[in-house]
């Protein structure tokens, strides 16, 4: 059967000061009043049905979680008790599910992206699920149109042809540098896409490839998977998950996996409007937007002789007053205050390394 799995850790730090360890950027209700994992959610209704669809996240959050998505079993979350980043997260969830399905096949979501049109993305995704149900040992992900020379995205190297719309996946190049990227763009979108970080592959499939790739890791899922549903469940992956080496699953399976013949990756091109919301300027590109470009997210703003500039707040009662601003993002809090310029948005991850380490925890 088919199954859905989505990723919803992540610190967003490059959100600061509004995203925060309590409460991170795909839990804020800031997408006119939405969340980021209940957009991505809602935009599986009529693909998966909910009783298959899991969310693997922090255990942390699970409260929070649970009331964002109303309806969603205690079982179907898979709360991590600590983050190893995404090679763990979809072999948890793939052995979790694998147990109760062995022939499961399972669309892995991040919780980090608007998609549009729903319908569109959703015939896309069909079109991977049927691609790995038909070619045992096929690990499907889905690439997106580059619309500059991004040196944040990770990018798809296509090869030959694989059916109408896959090719075959050559190579997996992890945020390149500056020039590379606009070599990459240069060669247009026959050659170079950027990774969506959406995925489908069978449960067994995965598990298979971390068994080859990172054989200490997989053996820890198993340790998990063969305690889960037991009275020992919680002890066992407390006592586990904060072992398993920290590797994103793109540098741990997808590119040993694009080299080896056991194994075949494709890509599927994904040619819809798809926005990650990992910074302020991309969430700008979601708010309103007066006659000068500014971008509105504060419920009581002023701008005066200000262009293109992103005030945002999630204070109701703050009033945000800005003269003669170009160029800038203005994101306010009830404790925390940041300003910057736009072209400079990267720099904020270490704005929020100084803020912890002259602040405290409190401020993070």
């Amino acid at each position: 059967m088919r199954y859905a799995l989505i990723i919803a850790g992540g610190s967003g730090t490059r959100l600061w000061p509004m995203s925060r360890g309590i409460l991170p950027k795909q839990l804020i209700p800031f997408i006119s009043g939405k969340s980021l994992l209940e957009i991505a959610y809602q935009r599986l209704e009529g693909l998966v049905p909910a009783e298959r669809r899991f969310i693997c996240a922090g255990e942390k959050h699970a409260k929070v979680i649970l009331n964002t998505i109303p309806g969603l079993p205690q079982e179907q979350f898979l709360g991590e008790p600590l983050g190893r980043d995404t090679v763990n997260a979809v072999g948890f969830g793939a052995a979790v599910i694998a147990k109760q399905d062995p022939d499961a096949v399972i669309a892995v979501f991040t919780a980090d992206h608007l998609i549009r049109p729903v319908d569109r993305f959703q015939a896309i995704i069909t079109q991977g699920f049927e691609m790995a149900e038909s070619y045992p040992g096929s690990l499907v992900t889905f690439g997106i149109t580059p619309t500059e020379a991004a040196t944040s995205y990770g990018y798809l190297e296509l090869g030959e042809p694989l059916g109408s719309t896959a090719r075959v996946v050559g190579r997996f190049k992890e945020k390149p540098d500056e020039a590379t990227a606009t070599s990459y763009f240069a060669a247009g979108p026959d050659r170079y896409l950027w990774n969506s970080g959406m995925f489908v592959w069978r449960a067994q499939t995965l598990l298979d490839c971390i068994r080859r790739f990172e054989p200490a890791n997989a053996a820890g899922l198993a340790r998990v998977a063969d305690a889960w549903g037991r009275s020992d469940q919680s002890a066992v992956l407390n006592e586990v998950y904060p072992t398993l080496r920290k590797v994103s699953v793109d540098f741990a399976v997808m590119e040993p996996a694009s080299r080896d013949p056991n194994f075949r990756v494709a890509a599927v091109p994904m040619p819809l409007e798809w926005l990650d919301i990992g910074s302020w300027p991309m969430f700008a590109e979601t708010c309103p937007h007066d006659e000068q470009g500014n971008a509105l997210a504060a419920p009581r703003h002023v701008l005066v002789d200000s262009a293109r500039t992103l005030v945002a707040s999630s204070d109701p009662g703050h009033a945000i007053a800005a003269i003669g601003c170009e160029d800038l993002l203005i994101i306010h809090t009830p404790d925390a205050t940041l300003v910057c310029r736009a072209d400079r948005a990267e720099e904020i991850k270490k704005v929020h390394g100084l803020v912890g380490e002259r602040f405290g925890e409190a401020y993070l």
